[in-house]
């Protein structure tokens, strides 16, 4: 997008002294949330959108930091001046999840009652706590309603659980690429990513700041794996199929017959991803944040009937799927689909034949990119029309 100009951002922070009660019964007695804001606040409040980030994620959603060279956000092509969701006329939040390592208290901040860092003492974390931390940065903030709750992945559930505990805030809701919950093949990623963390000799138990160290080659793998599930066999086929990285010489197959080097570029760009993830991310985030998607189900307490879960909701809807995405597939978002029209709530449904796997939401696809734009437009043209007139 030539012509949209780049944005310089700062990251705020706020501190909370009230007492957060979490859904599994511990309470936070105090806390920080880092968060940013892109664009201007209307004298009305009626223009604010919430962005909710993904696992490895954070706050810094668009934009660059200034003297910071390749300092993009991880949404930077969606979110901006002249961009789908235009800065130009919304006022955008990006908030850091607690539990996070990157600013929000989590894993790596100091425990108050122990002066101690939590390490893997900080509470276990679902959507539902990460939502009402963020309603309350919002009440500080000034914004009663949100124009739009916006995310993709795990920040697509975020996005359908603020429906349902604050239907009355929320205006629309735009979920891409996500799912009412995870089904049990996503459980047992996650798990078998958790493990290599738990059982790298550096882990200690969470415990490994105390030590000096750091559970990286637990990191590297539960990446690695992640990464696999992110991207279409079309992408890898394409990008990768069956290069070999340094072929020798020696045999007509070019192969090292070796069990251990590298041997196809699928290999080299696996351990790069790993090598690269383990320099940034923190191990207990990464347990946390993982857990935190095999609980989400707001089904469970209606029996599964993800129809009786969506009753509360009110809002209106933009659903994304794409058609190579096996993590979250579009028969998931189809299922969101039939429980919001069973309710007769206003849905538009877009399901795009992209060959980037999960990963699509993140990329820049003119098709994507125009169904998002045109939904913000009405989103604006609809921002005068008082909420309950517009439910």
């Amino acid at each position: 997008m030539p012509n949209a100009p780049i944005i310089t951002v700062t990251p705020q922070s706020h501190h909370f002294t009230q007492p957060l009660i979490l859904q599994s019964g511990a309470v936070l007695s105090e806390y920080s949330l880092s968060f940013e804001t892109y664009g201007t606040l209307n004298a009305t409040r009626s223009n604010a959108v919430l962005i909710c980030h993904a696992l490895n994620a954070s706050h810094h959603v668009a934009g660059v930091y200034e003297n910071t060279p390749k300092s993009e956000g991880w949404w930077d092509n969606m979110i901006g001046p002249n961009k789908p969701v235009d800065t130009n006329r919304f006022f955008v939040i990006g908030v850091n999840n607690l539990g996070s390592c990157f600013g929000s208290t989590g894993p790596m901040h100091i425990n108050p009652a122990t002066q101690q860092m939590y390490g893997a003492d900080f509470p276990v974390v679902t959507v539902e706590d990460w939502v009402n931390a963020q309603a309350r940065l919002l009440d500080v903030l000034g914004i009663e309603t949100l124009a739009a709750v916006m995310g993709g992945s795990l920040g697509g559930m975020q996005t359908l659980s603020w429906t349902l505990q604050f239907p009355n805030r929320v205006r629309h809701a735009v979920v891409i690429a996500s799912a009412p919950n995870l089904n049990a093949e996503n459980i047992a990623f996650n798990e078998v990513a958790r493990r290599a963390i738990t059982t790298d000799p550096d882990f200690h138990g969470g415990h490994f700041y105390q030590h000096g160290v750091k559970p990286k080659r637990g990191l590297r793998i539960a990446r690695m794996i992640g990464h696999i599930t992110y991207l279409s066999d079309d992408v890898m086929n394409e990008k990768f199929g069956r290069q070999l990285r340094n072929a020798v010489k020696t045999n007509p197959e070019g192969y090292k017959y070796s069990t251990q080097d590298v041997e196809f570029q699928i290999e080299s760009y696996l351990r790069y991803q790993g090598d690269k993830f383990a320099e940034y991310f923190d191990a207990n985030t990464y347990l946390l944040i993982t857990r935190a998607l095999d609980y989400f189900d707001p089904a469970r307490a209606f029996g599964g009937d993800l129809s009786k879960a969506f009753a509360r909701a009110t809002c209106k809807f933009l659903l994304v799927s794409f058609t190579t995405d096996w993590r979250f597939s579009p028969q998931r978002s189809r299922e969101l689909v039939r429980a919001l029209l069973d309710n007769q709530r206003d849905v538009s449904y877009a399901e795009i034949d992209a060959p980037h796997g999960h990963d699509a939401f993140l990329l820049e696809d003119a098709r994507y990119m125009a169904i998002v734009r045109s939904y913000f437009d009405s989103i604006e043209s609809a921002l005068t029309v008082p909420l309950e007139a517009s439910v």
